[in-house]
């Protein structure tokens, strides 16, 4: 697959800055895959905004659409300031901040991409809250032999037993690129 122009500037970004923490080109496409499935008047948030690339590729996913609203929290200051320097439609909205204290006053979500500490390794609790029912979540980073030292990989193991301990969630995990889950909030009916 080509780059898309939004995402080669959020990588240009990313390079001129030093940032090397943007998400993988897989976790990318799987990220746009995902947004273009979000039903119209739907809500997408993105924890961990880093330089704009996963937002990039929400776009690209979305292809024009206006009928979303597409909320992003990058904790850092300096990062948020240089991501909101790019060209972002006017329904993106950008937080500063910590995402697990601003979480619950953020709403609902049908797609949510945790892609920071906060939200995916802490607040993990506030993040699935914040799933509508049908909604999506996607976790990158979560293969363990991405890591050496035994807190991540207790980290990691959190993650899946919170994620697998929850009925209300279907989900699957996906050992290719940095390792991805993704889960699926059961429609109150089905969690029954």
């Amino acid at each position: 697959m080509d780059v898309p122009p939004l995402v080669a500037q959020a990588q240009q970004r990313a390079a001129d800055n030093g940032f090397a923490y943007s998400c993988a080109p897989l976790t990318g496409e799987l990220l746009a895959a995902l947004a273009a499935a979000v039903p119209p008047g739907g809500r997408i948030l993105e924890l961990g905004t880093g330089m704009g690339v996963g937002l990039a590729w929400v776009l690209h996913g979305l292809r024009g659409r206006e009928d979303v609203v597409l909320v992003t929290v990058e904790h850092d200051p300096k990062t948020a300031a240089l991501a909101a320097d790019a060209d972002w439609p006017a329904w993106v909205r950008p937080h500063t901040g910590d995402a697990v204290a601003l979480l619950p006053e953020l709403g609902s979500f049908d797609l949510v991409f945790a892609d920071a500490e906060g939200g995916k390794w802490s607040g993990l609790d506030r993040t699935l809250a914040a799933l509508r029912e049908g909604g999506v979540l996607l976790l990158d980073d979560m293969d363990p032999a991405r890591y050496t030292l035994a807190e991540h990989h207790a980290a990691i193991a959190a993650v899946r037993a919170t994620l697998r301990a929850d009925a209300g969630l279907v989900l699957v995990d996906l050992p290719v690129g940095t390792g991805h889950i993704i889960a699926t909030r059961r429609h109150a009916a089905a969690a029954a």
